[in-house]
């Protein structure tokens, strides 16, 4: 584990995805992480999305890794003051939950401010703190959808169906909310080094799905401005991210049957692949009066390069990729992506064990800092595994600890 955050100590307070990846990218830089969970539930991402063994979902040993599992009841007097206790010993405080569900148990950030006035409070939720749906219960694709990801189609029977994209660059495609708050998170941090301020980070899973598709969301919306497409599919027609007809950005299968991703879309790149298959023929093919040229306009150029690319192993273009300078890569299949020789120097995916699940399969965070990757310290934690451990060390009796955990039963109407 990276120590870039050590000394940092982030409460967690979410289930699900949302919630649970703040604090896996807080932990992976350094940070404690304490999940509180609710007592005889907690987060039912362990029961979900599959199971290796009971409780051990693949998703919960990635996302809820080098985490301490503390259950609090916060619905409750006992489980508040605990509550606020472990509050005054962290940094910031993530909230996944929908918005105003912390607020709404008493301990939102006004609360939270009321008891330690330089908390750094970093939400990451459906919809946000403000806004009409704010309040709205969210999963995944209905974040998507208002924000324009999601389109539609009737099928042969009628029933509405998600299709193809007919948005230039495939449209808005999606991204994760709480890198965005992360960075906030921790500009946060910095400022309050300076001037000993907090901070209330509002993060929409929503509008993360539209910044992490920029590219796609802003020429779409500037469409009617674009005054020339040159390189671009017109919009209407079906789109998968690159120009529907692509000669030169497209895949092509090898010898091996692998198959390559081909990219020599600046005049450059194509100059130096024609010499290496030694086709000057092919040279003066490429666009010169634009930065990049896709190629749309050479459909009978499709079967001369499928024919060149067929004539090589995946493994030989790579090395002429290497040594000639020629952007294209093998396309691996997710099965084949473990083995492949860059991503295995890379160390991205890491094999490791959990000691519930048994052998398990991880991702490490994307990036080397100091040579070094992040590992697993801590296993993902069993619901309230580390409570005794951290309510005593901040000095609350076995009753207090007790109290604090009691369930709560909803009364019948």
């Amino acid at each position: 584990m990276f120590d870039l955050l050590k000394g940092v100590r982030v409460l967690e307070f979410g289930i699900l995805l949302n919630g649970d990846h703040l604090g896996m990218l807080m932990s992976d830089l350094g940070a404690e992480v304490i999940k509180v969970e609710e007592p005889g539930s907690g987060d039912y991402l362990r029961d979900m999305l599959g199971q290796i063994t009971p409780h051990h979902s693949p998703a919960h040993l990635q996302v809820n890794k080098n985490k301490k599992s503390v259950t609090i009841n916060v619905r409750t007097e006992a489980g508040r003051h605990a509550f606020f206790e472990l509050l005054k010993t962290v940094d910031i405080f993530a909230d996944g939950l929908r918005g105003g569900a912390c607020e709404a148990m008493g301990i939102g950030y006004e609360a939270q401010r009321a008891v330690k006035p330089d908390i750094i409070y970093m939400a990451n939720t459906g919809f946000g703190m403000t806004g009409p749906y704010s309040r709205l219960g969210a999963h995944g694709y209905s974040m998507l959808a208002i924000v324009g990801g999601l389109p539609a189609a009737k099928d042969e029977n009628g029933f509405v169906d998600r299709a193809q994209s007919k948005d230039v660059l495939g449209g808005v495609k999606g991204g994760a909310g709480a890198p965005f708050a992360v960075m906030a998170g921790l500009a946060a941090l910095l400022r309050r080094q300076r001037t000993g301020q907090g901070a209330f980070i509002d993060v929409a899973a929503s509008d993360a799905n539209l910044a992490a598709s920029w590219s796609a969301a802003v020429t779409n919306l500037n469409y009617d401005r674009i005054v020339d497409l040159t390189g671009l599919s017109p919009r209407g027609e079906p789109n998968d991210g690159w120009p529907a007809g692509s000669v030169l950005y497209a895949l092509y299968e090898a010898k091996d049957g692998r198959n390559i991703m081909f990219c020599a879309i600046e005049p450059k790149f194509w100059y130096n692949f024609c010499d290496v298959v030694e086709r000057p023929d092919l040279r003066d093919k490429i666009r010169t009066d634009i930065p990049v040229d896709y190629g749309i306009d050479k459909q009978w150029l499709r079967p001369v390069l499928a024919d060149i690319i067929r004539s090589k192993t995946s493994s030989e273009w790579m090395e002429l990729a290497l040594t000639k300078n020629v952007p294209l890569a093998v396309a691996n299949t997710l099965d084949q992506t473990p083995d492949d020789p860059h991503n295995k120097a890379r160390g991205m995916i890491y094999e490791g064990s959990h000691p519930g699940a048994g052998p398990f399969t991880y991702l490490r965070y994307p990036a080397i800092i100091d040579g070094q990757r992040s590992n697993v310290e801590i296993p993902a934690p069993a619901l309230g595994e580390h409570t005794d451990e951290v309510l005593a060390s901040i000095g609350l009796s076995k009753a207090e600890i007790a109290a604090a955990q009691e369930i709560t039963r909803a009364k019948k109407k």
